[in-house]
């Protein structure tokens, strides 16, 4: 099993350009995941979801962080969401995907976030804001 591209590039660009990635948008993307890989609908796109807004709203002091600090966050709420998600489907006493595919997969998305990152930054032009980028576009504060 490889890495979750989908979670790399949501969680990138939240914390980049926040206004880049709309809640309704990766809500409907995440749950259309959900039903195309077989999952409890809405389980794993509610979990990526909250860590998505979660990053947005701490993407204005991610300016001054450095990238490692960046993976590091990244990295734990990765890990964060996936033990949730197996301790739901544990309780409510669904089917269990391996352990060991769910911790390749984990570890193979934060393996692959600075490489999610290269290509956002390096061929999309999605960068971290400016302090002053909103003044310089003309957006209202």
């Amino acid at each position: 099993m490889g890495p979750n591209l989908l979670i790399g590039f949501a969680f990138a660009w939240s914390l980049r350009q926040p206004e880049y990635v709309p809640t309704l948008a990766l809500a409907v993307l995440f749950l259309l995941a959900d039903l195309i890989l077989q999952r409890p609908p809405g389980l794993w796109a509610s979990l990526a979801l909250l860590a998505c807004e979660r990053l947005k709203g701490r993407s204005r002091g991610s300016r001054e962080r450095s990238f490692v600090a960046e993976w590091l966050h990244v990295c734990i709420m990765i890990a964060g969401i996936t033990l949730v998600y197996r301790a739901v489907l544990i309780i409510t006493l669904l089917d269990l995907p391996p352990f060991g595919l769910t911790v390749i997969e984990a570890i193979m998305t934060m393996v692959f976030y600075p490489v999610v990152v290269a290509i956002t930054h390096g061929l999309m032009g999605v960068r971290k804001s400016a302090p002053g980028d909103s003044e310089k576009i003309g957006s209202r504060i």
